[in-house]
């Protein structure tokens, strides 16, 4: 067993031409509530339903019909991402680290399926 710390917080991610016409449709189609939209980086956030899972609205020129890559929580993206490695899990490319916000690595599971760990840097 790897020693990864989950969080207990899931984000689904989607690329969507409009995030801002993507909220409103999930907010009046399945009653998510806005988060915030990060203008800068293309991004958005709803809260569904569910405690602890959110959906994110990455805003794509022309996205993938069917792009979607769940995002697993972790307290410590570098820990996690260092021991998934050891255990030859392949990551796509460089940690990204966005100042103050999130720390964000793509990983593929053995099927090459895009999955991702982020660490929250807003809190403390």
């Amino acid at each position: 067993m790897l020693p990864v710390s989950l969080d207990h917080t899931i984000t689904i991610s989607i690329s969507v031409r409009d995030r801002y016409k993507a909220a409103k449709w999930y907010s009046e189609t399945l009653g998510f509530a806005e988060l915030y939209h990060a203008d800068d980086i293309g991004w958005s956030e709803m809260q569904t339903k569910t405690e602890g899972v959110t959906l994110g609205l990455g805003e794509q020129t022309e996205p993938a019909p069917g792009n979607t890559v769940p995002v697993f929580g972790v307290s410590d993206l570098d820990s996690a991402r260092k021991a998934m490695e050891a255990a030859n899990v392949r990551f796509d490319g460089d940690t990204i680290h966005h100042d103050g916000m999130v720390k964000l690595a793509t990983f593929y599971d053995p099927d090459g399926n895009a999955l991702m760990l982020a660490q929250d840097l807003t809190k403390g």
